[in-house]
């Protein structure tokens, strides 16, 4: 990690720029992709998976019989781990349910919202470097509160052809429609479109490499909805000299694994505290069975000293990090000088680690800088909003008027006489 002391605020934009690729670049490869699928549907699937993942496949959704020999193959110790995190979760989403409240805004005019759910979900799970079991866990359950109807999952196989056994579990677990060995671009392709056996969704949720981001975005104009723009991981530590080195080592770490374009920074106001941590990364890093993932991800990340604490929460807020850490004494008290981030963990025991997986919070995020306009998947990203308002004889009477000047002051004659019509046949009855 490359260390910075002190910098310029006119360094700063150079200071958050991500070692991602330019989608621009991705878009044409990507929409080679989509091109194949669209036109020959699960026999593209298949070519892609040999092409992409070096495996040849018979069938691309996932048996009844994959499905019970995962139910046998994990763990009861894990399965007692993933039932703590699915509570924990559960719990957390399922107080976001709203209650419907009826506002009346002028006398005979009340309006109201409801939630309707999303009927046909997709979920991409990345399982290249790492099997994300814990994603199914994020989208599904909020997905069941919701009330979707059809919960679809795509995810890599793995180079015998199989899923990993921890994500057959908890799909299984959550009650997942359907699962398919299917990863990458092709994937995000075949829940856009829907194939012989894939169905077409209408919004897909779910993190992923440069590619299933770019295949994400791109699905947009083919009419499909996205949770939002999710790349490579991130995260941010703010440090002062309350921090425990070893722990902020260990949540730097803990991204960097992610693969080689996450990225990770420390921010601090002390010197002192950045050479004890960097110390520290390089202790932790050696003992990592994937230490050249994090050590490539390290050559992309920074060490970045300021003045003070305030400093750094404002470099923090340029940034938008899809995970702060707070790491410093009174970390309540800088909570509403926060105004860009995905998600937020406070002192020395809050690991990024509890957000990925048991505390509740969601670990979908965005990243790559959308944390400046996205929210984190959550249960209304699982619903839509309608709104509804009933008039009244006297409702119409009383707000009738400024419709008409407003409708007739933007030209719209028909909307004023819809009004009007009203007014003429209460002012006869």
């Amino acid at each position: 990690m490359k260390t910075y002391l002190y910098p310029a605020k006119s360094e700063w934009f150079d200071l958050i720029k991500r070692p991602v690729m330019n989608l621009s670049d991705l878009f044409p490869v990507v929409q080679s992709v989509f091109n194949a699928v669209q036109q020959s549907g699960d026999n593209a699937l298949k070519e892609l998976t040999l092409k992409f993942d070096k495996v040849q496949l018979t069938q691309l959704a996932v048996s009844p019989k994959e499905f019970q020999t995962a139910m046998k193959i994990v763990s009861e110790e894990l399965k007692k781990a993933i039932q703590v995190a699915y509570n924990n979760i559960l719990t957390f989403h399922e107080s976001q349910r709203e209650t419907i409240q009826e506002i009346t805004t002028t006398d005979g005019v009340i309006c109201w919202r409801e939630s309707r759910a999303i009927e046909k979900v997709g979920f991409y799970i990345p399982g290249g470097t790492a099997p994300l079991f814990s994603t199914v866990l994020m989208l599904g359950i909020p997905a069941k509160i919701a009330g979707c109807k059809e919960l679809v999952l795509c995810t890599p196989p793995d180079a015998n052809g199989n899923i990993h056994p921890a994500i057959l579990y908890t799909a299984e677990l959550i009650g997942i429609t359907s699962v398919f060995k299917i990863g990458g671009s092709q994937a995000i392709g075949a829940l856009s479109f829907g194939t012989e056996c894939v169905p077409k969704v209408d919004k897909i949720y779910g993190p992923g490499n440069q590619y299933v981001m770019a295949a994400k975005q791109l699905a947009q104009n083919y009419g499909i909805a996205i949770d939002m723009p999710a790349g490579p991981s991130e995260v941010v530590v703010i440090a002062d000299e309350t921090a425990i080195p070893a722990f902020v080592a260990a949540d730097l770490l803990s991204q960097a694994e992610h693969g080689t374009d996450s990225q990770v920074i420390l921010l601090t106001n002390s010197e002192k505290v950045a050479d004890n941590i960097s110390k520290e990364i390089d202790f932790q890093l050696e003992k990592l069975p994937r230490k050249e993932l994090a050590g490539s991800s390290l050559n992309n990340s920074k060490v970045i000293v300021f003045k003070s604490i305030e400093e750094c929460l404002e470099f923090s807020n340029l940034y938008a990090p899809e995970h702060l850490i707070l790491a410093v004494a009174n970390q309540r008290f800088y909570t509403g000088k926060i105004s860009n981030a995905g998600s937020v963990f406070l002192g020395n025991y809050s690991c990024e680690s509890a957000g990925d997986y048991a505390s509740g919070t969601n670990h979908t995020l965005p990243t790559n800088g959308y944390a400046k306009a996205y929210s984190g998947v959550s249960l209304d990203s699982f619903v839509k909003k309608i709104t509804f308002q009933e008039v009244s004889e006297t409702g119409i009477q009383n707000i009738g008027k400024a419709i008409e000047l407003m409708a007739e002051a933007e030209q719209l004659d028909a909307h004023k006489n819809a009004v009007t019509i009203r007014l003429n046949y209460l002012s006869k009855h």
